[in-house]
């Protein structure tokens, strides 16, 4: 089965059970309410479940991106880059995007990641310009 990004507007049984080993801390009623136009939720998926999922706050050309996630056993496969890749691309007309550094996780690696994908280290987290 291959892997595929989608912008989840409706949470299914199995994407609320997915989620809550994503981000244990969310409740995906709250979650799924408050999903619009501007306030987006994207997810990778492989064999019919949720491997890491990404929240997108869009406001006029700019962007940001917070809780980006990939669950633990699917890390440094390519998951967490093909999501951000494939949101950056769903949003052609967001030339600025902003992920804040919420100190948690591996920072390094985090940052490492940031920047292979062009976004540039800022107080307090990275910023990406779409030229």
């Amino acid at each position: 089965m291959k892997l595929t990004i989608l912008r989840l507007q409706r949470l299914t049984a199995q994407d609320r059970l997915d989620l809550s080993k994503i981000w244990p801390e969310n409740d995906a009623d709250t979650l799924e309410s408050g999903l619009n136009e501007c306030s987006q939720l994207y997810a990778a998926k492989f064999n019919d479940r949720l491997l890491a999922a990404v929240k997108v706050t869009l406001k006029g050309t700019q962007g940001e991106l917070t809780d980006f996630l990939v669950r633990e056993v699917t890390r440094r496969r390519g998951v967490g880059s093909y999501l951000l890749e494939e949101v950056l691309a769903h949003n052609p007309a967001i030339t600025q995007w902003w992920m804040a550094d919420t100190g948690d996780g591996d920072r390094e690696g985090i940052a490492a990641f940031m920047q292979r994908h062009g976004f540039v280290a800022q107080p307090n987290g990275w910023v990406y310009q779409r030229q």
